[in-house]
């Protein structure tokens, strides 16, 4: 069923429209009806599936439908996110969305000047996008008032809890008086953290899971090279080298290794900029405005910074370091193939890290392609890099290889059954 035919508001199916979308995705057809009854939502699905508008559309919705003009009597729906880029990313699409409606949403985050914001809360908003910390600051300091909170949302449930931020959440739900719907959000989920969640919804709460045997996007196809630890950074200068075009995020595990690979890349004539923790929140969101308007193509980034960056072309995701947590690889890997688009995720794997490689496999319920590199194109790219056969190349070679092999194992097949 085409968005039009949904019973949203003009407003709103307009707003779709000129955001290019026309069909509900599998996550938002199964969870819109439910939160516009009322209802408790757990719902697990893959990164760049649609889960923030799966929420929003109906949350905007039911606030439009009920308020008579644009003004705002006090905060109705509150969402909380881990990170401060998810919160503007949120923030982002609720503001697209709510265009031309009654409805105001706000992001609240630390890391800026909080009197801006103080003044945004006191002209009045109907939904508030927060992370944790700032929002208790000013919870303490009476500027926001949860006292007519209608709608508890929890996005990234699973990074939240796994945070230790279970008794945020719980001191939250403690100062909801008033009877309220609570929605759960997540790509990845795991039974203890399950737990905990259904402890904080109804007995009654819907449950919803998209594709559990795959977590990860069938948009993206899967890559792995075996390739040393020192000698990653050449293998990057030549994959970039080889993609001049393409918009690349490149993970790492620390804010230390974000630097060192961005003086590697500097090192050798490529443009690149980092995202981590130890970045000022205002200097964060010119390195996201400088990476999406494409000025920069290619960003390094740590994990804290992975489910907050939602760029609809990235092209490739470089997985540099293998991330210590198998969930991480779920979020890394969805910054690419979002919506309709296609995208790989290639992975560096060194050594100590294929205890690291086999959790992810076990994750994501499959193998991850291996690129063969021969002994002989190895070390050419580490001992005379930008020369000889490139690594797309080499990606090229290998899935050439791999479709051969598929036909001649059905061949082989349709023989097979000829000679019975």
């Amino acid at each position: 069923m085409k968005f039009e035919k949904y019973h949203i508001s003009e407003a709103i199916k307009k707003n779709l429209a000129l955001m290019g979308f026309k069909r509900p995705t599998n996550i938002q057809f199964k969870s819109i009806p439910s939160i516009m009854k009322g209802e408790d939502v757990l719902a697990i699905a893959q990164t760049g599936t649609g889960k923030t508008a799966a929420f929003a559309i109906p949350l905007i919705d039911m606030i439009h439908r009920e308020k008579s003009s644009k003004r705002s009597y006090g905060i109705k729906c509150i969402v909380m996110v881990p990170t401060r880029e998810l919160a503007m990313q949120i923030g982002e699409v609720f503001e697209k969305l709510a265009r031309h409606t009654k409805v105001k949403a706000f992001a609240l985050y630390g890391g800026i000047e909080q009197d801006p914001q103080v003044k945004k809360l006191q002209d009045g908003i109907d939904v508030l996008i927060t992370t944790p910390g700032r929002m208790f600051d000013l919870i303490n300091q009476g500027y926001v008032d949860l006292s007519r909170i209608r709608t508890f949302v929890l996005d990234e449930a699973d990074h939240m809890l796994d945070l230790g931020f279970i008794d945020d959440i719980k001191s939250v739900k403690r100062k909801l008086t008033k009877k309220h719907q609570t929605l759960f959000f997540s790509a990845t989920i795991n039974k203890e953290i399950k737990k905990l969640a259904f402890s904080q919804v109804k007995s009654t709460a819907i449950r919803i899971q998209i594709a559990p045997e795959d977590p990860v996007s069938k948009n993206v196809s899967h890559f792995v090279m075996f390739v040393e630890m020192d000698d990653k950074r050449f293998f990057l200068e030549r994959f970039v080298k080889d993609n001049p075009g393409s918009k690349i995020i490149v993970f790492v595990r620390t804010r230390v290794r974000a630097e060192r690979v961005l003086k590697a890349m500097e090192r050798v004539n490529i443009d690149t900029v980092t995202i981590h923790g130890d970045k000022k929140q205002n200097d964060r969101s010119g390195v996201m405005k400088k990476f999406k308007e494409g000025h920069c193509r290619i960003m390094i980034a740590t994990d804290i910074s992975a489910r907050g960056i939602d760029v609809p072309d990235v092209d490739y995701v470089i997985n540099y370091d293998l991330p210590d947590k198998p969930e991480n690889y779920v979020h890394r890997v969805g910054r690419t193939g979002r919506g309709i688009n296609l995208g790989e995720a290639i992975s560096f794997c060194s050594k100590d890290e294929k205890e690291l490689l086999e959790d992810i496999q076990q994750l994501i319920n499959k193998d991850i392609e291996v690129i063969k590199l021969y002994k002989k194109d190895y070390d050419e790219i580490v001992s005379s890099p930008g020369k000889d056969l490139s690594l797309q190349e080499m990606l090229n070679e290998h899935e050439q290889w791999e479709a051969n092999r598929k036909k001649r194992k059905k061949k082989s097949s349709k023989k097979a059954k000829k000679k019975k």
